[in-house]
C-alpha cells in the first residue's frame, strides 16, 4: 500500500513537514510505501471555474502543467491514503495548499470522484489558534470526495512557531504516531474487504 503526504506549508522544512513524517514514520515501519511532496513555496494557482476538467475528464487540469498541480494530484490517485498539512494562517489554511485542495477536488468529481474510497487524514501546525479551522478545512475536502477519514487520539495539531518547534510537543508527537497507526489498520481493512466502496457519481455540484 501507498501513502502520499503533501505539505502546503510555504516553510519546507517546518513544523508541518515534522508532523507529516511523524505520520509516515509508523507507516514505513508497517510496510507502505511513502512519499513526501512539497507544494508550498511554489507555483500553484487556484481553480478558476473553467469547467475544462468536466469536458475533458482526464484526470487532470488544463492548467496544472503551468505549475505543480497535475504532478501532485497525480500522486494522491496513486496513493491508497492521503495526508495534507498546513500551518494556520489567520485561522485557515495556507494559500498553497487551498488552490490544491480547490482544484484536486473539482477535478477529482469531474473524473467520477476519483478519490472516493482512498483515506485522508489532515494534520495541522500552528502557533496558538484556529488550527481546528484549519483541520476542519481539509477534512471537508475529504468527506466531500467520499474519501474515509480516519479517527485519532485528540485535533491532528501540533503547536510551535519556530521551525522544529514542534518536536517539543509531546502529545502532538504521540497523536501523529497513533494517526499512523490508523491510517495501517484501514487501509488493511479496506485493503481486505470483499466489496468495492460503494461510489456515487452525481452531477456537477
Amino acid at each position: 500500500m501507498k501513502v502520499v503526504a503533501i505539505n502546503g506549508s510555504p516553510r519546507k522544512d517546518g513544523n508541518t513537514r515534522l508532523l507529516l513524517e511523524a505520520v509516515l514514520s509508523p507507516l514505513d515501519k508497517a510496510g507502505w510505501k511513502t512519499e513526501y511532496v512539497q507544494i508550498g513555496a511554489k507555483p500553484m494557482m487556484g481553480c478558476r471555474a473553467c469547467g475544462k476538467c468536466w469536458e475533458k475528464k482526464d484526470n487532470r487540469c488544463v492548467f496544472g502543467d503551468k505549475d505543480g498541480f497535475n504532478a501532485a494530484y497525480a500522486k494522491a490517485l496513486e496513493a491508497d491514503a492521503v495526508v495534507l498539512g498546513s500551518p494556520t494562517y489567520f485561522a485557515d489554511v495556507a494559500t498553497d495548499m487551498k488552490a490544491f485542495m480547490d482544484r484536486a477536488g473539482f477535478v477529482a468529481m469531474a473524473n467520477g470522484c476519483a478519490l472516493a474510497g482512498k483515506i485522508g487524514a489532515a494534520v495541522v501546525a500552528v502557533r496558538r489558534g484556529g488550527a481546528t479551522h484549519v483541520l476542519d478545512s481539509m477534512n471537508h475536502l475529504f468527506l466531500i470526495s467520499q474519501m474515509v477519514v480516519p479517527g485519532s487520539t485528540y485535533w491532528n495539531m501540533g503547536y510551535g512557531l519556530e521551525p522544529g518547534q514542534v518536536a517539543g510537543d509531546a502529545e502532538a508527537l504521540r497523536n501523529m504516531e497513533q494517526l499512523g497507526q490508523a491510517i495501517d489498520w484501514l487501509g488493511r481493512a479496506i485493503a481486505a474487504s470483499p466489496a468495492p466502496y460503494p461510489v456515487y457519481v452525481g452531477s456537477e455540484s
